[in-house]
């Protein structure tokens, strides 16, 4: 995700004092203050405790978290935000306008193969019931979800693509995010299914500095240690999904992603769920709200990580 904050500066402040004598006159004792400052930039994501962090805590004035009391609105668009994408569907909290200062985070989803269309709002219908956006068109997306004691909402933004699209069209589409909403840089994540799978690999390799988290569903994307490099470097929380009987994208795309990137030693161990099922089906779980390890859904999962800055 993250749109950048930094660690905390570390100074080391030596004093050295110096005489100086004067044999003709007095003797006069001047103090120099010398000053080293060291900064460290190092960009990574960093898993936390969030209980003690809200959304709005780096900028004074900005509006505390708060509780949705309505389901997420959604709105086609058309409207072209490169040759490849011309319309998306934008999900948004019910009071999204209510909350000018505050910054929410955001999840880009990449549709499958089966939504492609020119953005129109006849075409835009198939991504309205294409992975996530199928549960919010369907009022099934919580409208909160609580991460330690703080209440957060989501932004999720996808895009219709004409054709397969590359990693710089789903860039495209995340600098006109930043450019139109309110959000919160620190946590942006993406995530997509099948074809959109594969390109949410392929942009985590290309521009994992941009992005704090991704969730592959069925990806397909040709995995190689080359590609998994950058995204170890980067540190971009991973957790991927695959049914093992899979004849379309097989599921040894998803392990071996998931294998290249630990071998890298990531400062976050990439994860990988392997629904025991046939077909091509794994975002019906994978995206389902109700489906939880380690006592945290997708979405929660996500939010357990922002973009921080750290030395390993």
């Amino acid at each position: 995700m993250s749109n950048s904050n930094f660690s905390p500066v570390f100074a080391n402040i030596r004093l050295s004092k110096f005489y100086l004598k004067n044999s003709l006159f007095m003797k006069t004792e001047i103090l120099i203050i010398t000053i080293f400052t060291i900064i460290t930039l190092a960009t990574s994501c960093k898993k936390e405790d969030l209980a003690s962090v809200s959304v709005s805590a780096s900028a004074p004035g900005v509006d505390a978290s708060y509780t949705e009391t309505n389901f997420t609105k959604e709105t086609l668009i058309t409207k072209k935000i490169d040759a490849n994408i011309g319309g998306y569907v934008e999900c948004l909290p019910a009071h999204y306008a209510d909350h000018p200062t505050l910054k929410f985070p955001l999840i880009i989803y990449l549709h499958g193969q089966g939504s492609l269309g020119d953005g129109s709002q006849t075409s835009l219908t198939k991504v309205q019931h294409d992975g996530i956006t199928n549960w919010i068109t369907n009022q099934k997306f919580p409208n909160n979800f609580l991460v330690g004691s703080t209440s957060y909402q989501f932004i999720v933004l996808s895009p219709q693509f004409k054709g397969w699209p590359q990693p710089s069209d789903i860039n495209d589409m995340l600098n006109y995010a930043i450019g139109k909403y309110h959000l919160d840089y620190e946590r942006i994540y993406v995530s997509g299914n099948s074809m959109g799978g594969g390109c949410t690999w392929d942009y985590a390799t290309a521009y994992g500095k941009r992005i704090t988290g991704i969730a592959p569903v069925s990806g397909a994307s040709w995995p190689t240690t080359e590609k998994a490099q950058p995204i170890a470097q980067d540190t971009v929380a991973v957790w991927a999904f695959h049914n093992s009987g899979d004849s379309s994208v097989p599921a040894w795309y998803s392990i071996d992603y998931v294998q290249y990137i630990n071998d890298y030693n990531p400062y976050i161990p990439a994860k990988l769920t392997l629904f025991n099922a046939s077909g091509h089906t794994a975002s019906t779980t994978a995206y389902d709200p109700s489906y939880e390890e380690n006592g945290l859904n997708l979405y929660e999962w996500m939010l357990s990580y922002k973009k921080v800055k750290h030395t390993k």
